[in-house]
């Protein structure tokens, strides 16, 4: 079988990333050719038009649709950041920053009670509990997830944009 399909079948199904190791293991296929039929995928998906790309993700490769037909795809599945109040988002943009962050350094950042806000983020799948913490009590630290990522276009945490320009942004505005 040809390493492209493979390739294309195993995105297919995934419905998350998957790193190139998993992918050379599954399709029990070399990491450079597995590398060469992505190139391949992503070239021929623009050629032909289609609206499918296979993109980098946390750690990992994905099969999503391109931008342009977002539009189209959220009337089916409607975002989670729509649905987000000003308080999660403001949570979740904090343990996105501080991650990974406790529940009681959430609070102090956002001088209110954030347990019913995060059990919302936690249900959604947007954040996660990444283990606790070392000492008095061990409280949960809590980070971002895969969904956070896809949720907000992003390749990995790192393309946050910074603090301060996002703080300049969000108080200019």
């Amino acid at each position: 079988m040809e390493p492209r399909a493979i390739i294309e079948s195993i995105l297919f199904v995934s419905g998350e990333p998957v790193t190139l190791e998993r992918l050379a293991e599954i399709g029990d296929i070399p990491p450079e050719e597995i590398e060469a039929a992505i190139e391949d995928l992503r070239s021929s998906y623009r050629k032909e038009g289609l609206s499918l790309d296979v993109v980098e993700m946390d750690g990992g490769y994905m099969l999503c649709v391109r931008s342009e037909y977002s539009e189209y795809v959220s009337r089916l599945y409607p975002s989670i950041r729509r649905g987000l109040s000003h308080a999660a988002l403001e949570t979740l943009a904090i343990i996105a920053y501080k991650q990974p962050i406790t529940r009681m350094e959430i609070e102090r950042l956002r001088g209110v009670n954030v347990e019913g806000v995060l059990q919302g983020l936690l249900e959604k799948g947007l954040v996660t509990e990444m283990g606790r913490k070392e000492g008095i009590g061990r409280p949960f630290l809590y980070g971002t997830t895969t969904r956070f990522l896809q949720e907000f276009n992003l390749k990995d945490i790192e393309d946050l944009p910074d603090m301060e320009t996002f703080t300049n942004s969000n108080t200019q505005a």
